[in-house]
């Protein structure tokens, strides 16, 4: 009752914004760059507090893969309440942790489940990350960690150590130490001016010879991170040969690989995990974000010789959400009985389709790249020189001002990458191919009012 007078008495998003301002802290992010109130929400579509209907291709950065309030999870935790089954446990078991499990084994590829455990972890993917960074190193024995230019693995200490993103470790002392950084394949930006094919052979071929050099500096790695695409850092897609080249390099060395698929997992990339496509299995495999359907949950799945850790090794007060496991459960079934993984593949296509017709109209868009529904527009600023591979400097203002734009036209789109170019797409996996025309119209006005607005466009 309390609730429904506030939404009475205030009708403005300006009303709960001016009151986050003063009460939340000042590390608050999204709201800084999305300016809403949400009062409901329902598939990819949410209403702010003034009635506004937005366009949601953010999604809890990925979280929900069947959009908000999806039947199936509503029902999945009506009832686990219904059913008074426990809601805490720790890591107690129970029929709902059991058949969770099950199911997420059951899309495993066969030789790597076969050989699996599994670790639940804290209600976040970083605290899934500080378990892997622990348990590599209790099994080998060894020290250092080897990560990727461009890498987003989570703000905890470990996982923030192993981000290539400097802005949240310049004032953070004492982080992790003997983490080496690798030059990741990022063809429009190529770490060796090369690009395309070319450019990841050389990559891959660097980090070989690196690793090989009795004098490089790093002491026997624990092991290697590594995303499969890049979310935070733009949605950049590793190519799946430079994928298996470092597959090979790690195991001929004896280097734990950590595949990190906290934002890939689940049928983003069109493929339950995005490895998959390169036809490789990890060592240890970090999934959250849409195991929990909607709800906290983490967990860290690997091979069974790296569990040499003792008991209590790890552990976390809310390793035993029941409702996210349930939720997590109806989300997997949903994904299988309708496809939805396939159903990315096919409406990733659809918007890249619209994007190169955006591209053909605009001045300002150098790249665009991903997997599935896992989509970043890298904005550009072509009244610069571009540099010896032909790529123009990016364009953080105009970044900003699209996204200000895609805000006016009620597309709720987030920006990633180098300098916050990207324009980043991570809609929910049921997006239909109508929904998919529209967002585009609306992306596309975005893009050519934010150019005119720009004098040198103009």
């Amino acid at each position: 009752m309390v609730i429904e007078m506030r939404f009475t008495q205030a009708s403005t998003n300006d009303f709960y914004l001016t009151n986050q301002e003063r009460w939340e802290s000042n590390a608050r992010s999204y709201p800084r760059r999305i300016p809403i109130a949400i009062r409901e929400a329902s598939g990819i579509h949410v209403t702010d507090i003034e009635g506004n209907v937005h366009y949601d291709c953010l999604a809890g950065a990925g979280t929900l893969a069947l959009g908000h309030n999806h039947p199936a999870v509503i029902e999945a935790i009506k009832k686990t309440l219904d059913g008074k089954y426990p809601l805490h446990t720790l890591d107690l078991t129970t029929p709902i942790k059991d058949e969770f499990v099950e199911e997420l084994f059951s899309l495993l590829p066969s030789h790597f489940s076969s050989r699996a455990k599994i670790q639940f972890c804290g209600p976040t993917g970083a605290d899934a990350i500080e378990a892997a960074l622990k348990l590599v190193k209790t099994s080998t024995g060894k020290r250092s960690l080897l990560s990727f230019h461009g890498g987003y693995h989570g703000m905890t200490h470990g996982a923030l150590s192993l981000t290539g993103n400097k802005g949240p470790k310049e004032h953070v002392p004492g982080l992790m130490s003997d983490v080496h950084f690798l030059p990741y394949p990022y063809s429009y930006r190529c770490p060796f001016g090369l690009g395309g094919d070319l450019g990841a052979e050389v990559g891959s071929r660097f980090i070989q010879r690196t690793l090989d050099d009795p004098e490089n500096g790093i002491v026997s790695p624990a092991g290697m991170i590594l995303e499969v695409v890049q979310g935070e850092g733009g949605a950049v897609p590793a190519p799946d040969d430079w994928l298996r080249d470092i597959r090979t390099i790690t195991r001929d060395r004896g280097i734990p690989l950590i595949i990190d698929e906290v934002q890939t997992g689940f049928g983003r990339t069109g493929q339950w995990f995005a490895f998959e496509h390169a036809g490789i299995v990890p060592d240890v495999l970090i999934l959250s974000k849409a195991i929990g359907g909607s709800l906290p949950l983490s967990v860290m799945v690997y091979d069974k010789d790296l569990d040499n850790w003792s008991p209590g090794a790890h552990s976390g007060t809310f390793r035993g959400n029941q409702m996210a496991m349930a939720a997590g459960i109806a989300t997997i079934r949903t994904i299988r009985q309708e496809r939805l993984d396939k159903h990315a593949a096919q409406m990733g296509e659809r918007f890249f389709r619209h994007f190169a017709q955006i591209g053909e109209r605009s001045i300002s868009i150098g790249d665009v790249r991903g997997r599935g529904l896992m989509i970043g527009v890298e904005i550009i600023d072509t009244s610069r020189d571009p540099d010896l591979l032909g790529s123009y400097p990016a364009h953080p203002e105009l970044a900003r001002k699209i996204q200000q734009e895609c805000m006016k036209r009620k597309l709720i789109v987030e920006l990633g990458g180098r300098h916050g170019s990207v324009v980043r797409f991570l809609p929910p996996l049921i997006i239909t191919p109508e929904q998919v025309d529209e967002v585009c119209s609306r992306f596309a006005d975005a893009v050519e009012a934010a150019e005119k607005s720009i004098p040198v466009y103009a």
